[in-house]
């Protein structure tokens, strides 16, 4: 790896540890000045199908069995929407204190594999994201996107660590 990188991943979900991370790369990474360096900030959102409620099932006793609630559906997929604005508006003025332009990506979908999707189709050259801590009990269950991206980008993979993190 070069020390001046031409596109660079940072993943932000909304946590403490991804802005962390955000900060980390503004502040350490040097990007080339011809052509142009970028900074990405990539968000991942997670699709409706797998939100809590959004398909109630079945109504028993011979109802229809592929019932959905469209204004169910929209207003979670209009929640999620909020959720991503609010993301990226807290990343985008930690950029802004740092006065660096870059550009945004919002994804649907599973992070681990949206993820590394995005590094591949967009021949990233590095990838900066943030590490939640799980323990090992929630990672067991939960799995961990870091973990994953790490064994699977294409590029090289910068965990950066919240502040008293341990593990």
């Amino acid at each position: 790896m070069s020390s001046e990188l031409g596109n660079v991943i940072v993943t932000v979900d909304g946590s403490e540890e991804s802005m962390h991370a955000l900060r980390w790369a503004l502040e350490n990474l040097k990007l080339r000045s011809t052509p142009p360096g970028t900074f990405t900030i990539l968000h991942v959102q997670s699709p409706p199908s797998i939100t809590t409620g959004l398909n109630p099932g079945a109504i028993p006793f011979g109802g229809p069995t592929d019932f959905e609630v469209p204004a169910f559906t929209a207003a979670i997929e209009a929640h999620q929407r909020r959720i991503t604005e609010a993301v990226l508006c807290h990343a985008l003025e930690i950029c802004r204190e740092k006065n660096m332009n870059v550009k945004t990506h919002v994804v649907v979908g599973d992070p681990k594999d949206k993820i590394c999707e995005v590094v591949e189709t967009s021949r990233a050259d590095l990838v900066v994201m943030g590490n939640r801590a799980f323990g090992p009990i929630k990672r067991m269950f939960l799995g961990s996107v870091s973990n994953y991206v790490a064994n699977h980008a294409q590029c090289p993979v910068i965990i950066v660590k919240g502040k008293g993190t341990s593990s």
